[in-house]
């Protein structure tokens, strides 16, 4: 992010000297799990993130979103979508202009507007980055209203928020409980500082191999920037965006005697105590287990195959190993009606599985059928090389034919290998 140097204090120093003649070998640098990217970094692409997560250990980023109300970071999209398709996790952040309340509720609505056609991940963190001249003069009390307000109003959108700032603000300027504390010591190793928070960003400078320029990276303390999980207390505008592996019925199925035959119905689904539905996973010992990474949005419909009781519970497959109680499900039908209507084209229901690849890219993407009766691109999410995936209609649009793999996710049969 924008964040001046620091001037080191002498301890810092001190203690780097000390280290370094005593050799301590055994202590190591503090961990980069996490690293922030925006325009600044350029177009980054999917063998980036890839890099970083298998060679350096990065588990998550964190993207620039927005900027006051008038700036979009025109790289998000291309970000979050490269590093979903690299197994990352996907956060933003939006750098703070407000002043007062009321212009930080509109600046959080106009950056979660955008996130969410980004296509950042509901339950995902939108930082709010608050380092500018605007709030260096408020009172603490002041900045934490505005703070507070710019964080619930996200929250209506289903995402989680909390605090960026450099270290010598907290506590003076603002005050910030869990956030994201920036602080660059001269030399990290053995250090770890403001650990009672999410995380801690300890280098502006920091280098990947298999990418051009430098990057701020951080030190996770927890698993917020590494989770998916709704805000308590949301009441979400918005509906779940999840990855391929749930937006899409995976071909593989599970061998549980329960299991029933497949039904390719659709199901839609409501939490009435909450502002999303849990997912479960089967267990190798027959148990359910809560998935913390990904929900499904209320009131969203997802194809199911499968039912399963499992201690007296009926539980439905929307993607593989991935399974929504009966409590949550509030309407059932046939997957034909969810076919557009202006889909006069549409074979009926096939029932068949396609294996993707793209010859001549890292994935493959998909397309949207519109209410004209043409496609246009899916940016927000791709699938992957050499996947399988069960299809249930197809399209012929403009002399090319289309394989339907989820609610309104089509693939060209351009990209059909098996």
């Amino acid at each position: 992010m924008a964040l001046k140097r620091r001037i080191i204090v002498a301890l810092t120093t001190v203690m780097s000297i000390v280290l370094f003649f005593v050799g301590a070998t055994d202590v190591q640098a503090a961990r980069a799990d996490m690293v922030d990217v925006s325009n600044n970094n350029g177009a980054m692409t999917i063998s980036n993130f890839t890099d970083m997560h298998n060679n350096y250990g990065i588990k998550a980023i964190v993207t620039k979103v927005s900027e006051g109300t008038s700036f979009k970071d025109t790289t998000a999209a291309g970000n979050i979508t490269a590093a979903k398709s690299a197994g990352l996790y996907v956060n933003g952040y939006h750098y703070a202009r407000y002043s007062t309340v009321s212009g930080a509720k509109a600046e959080a609505d106009y950056a979660a507007k955008i996130a969410q056609a980004d296509g950042l991940p509901s339950g995902a963190v939108l930082a709010t980055d608050v380092e500018s001249s605007e709030q260096q003069n408020l009172s603490t009390s002041q900045n934490d209203a505005n703070n507070a307000a710019f964080m619930s109003e996200v929250a209506k959108y289903g995402y989680r928020s909390c605090i960026y700032t450099m270290g010598s603000w907290v506590g003076t300027t603002m005050t910030v409980d869990q956030g994201w504390i920036a602080a660059y010591p001269y030399n990290a190793t053995g250090v770890e500082e403001y650990t009672t928070q999410h995380a801690w960003q300890w280098s502006s400078s920091y280098t990947f191999n298999g990418s051009y320029g430098n990057f701020d990276v951080s030190e996770l303390y927890d698993d917020y920037f590494a989770s998916y999980t709704a805000p308590a207390g949301s009441s979400s505008t918005t509906t779940t965006t999840t990855d391929n592996s749930s937006s899409s019925s995976s071909a593989s199925t599970d061998s549980g005697s329960n299991s029933a035959g497949a039904s390719k119905d659709v199901i839609t689904v409501k939490n009435s105590s909450g502002s999303y539905v849990p997912l479960m996973a089967l267990q190798s010992d027959g148990t359910m287990k809560r998935i913390t990474s990904e929900v499904l949005g209320n009131n969203t419909p997802w194809q199911t195959d499968q039912t399963k009781s499992v201690n007296g519970v009926t539980y439905y497959r929307v993607a593989t190993n991935e399974w929504v109680a009966a409590s949550y499900v509030t309407g059932n039908s046939s997957s034909s009606a969810t076919t557009n209507n202006s889909s006069s084209n549409s074979s009926s229901s096939s029932s068949n599985v396609i294996k993707v690849k793209n010859p001549s890219g890292l994935y493959v993407k998909l397309q949207a059928l519109q209410s004209d009766g043409s496609m246009k691109d899916i940016t927000n999410e791709v699938l992957g090389n050499n996947t399988p995936w069960q299809t249930d209609q197809t399209k012929v649009v403009n002399g090319v034919t289309y394989y339907r793999v989820a609610t309104n996710e089509w693939v060209s049969s351009a990209y059909v290998i098996a």
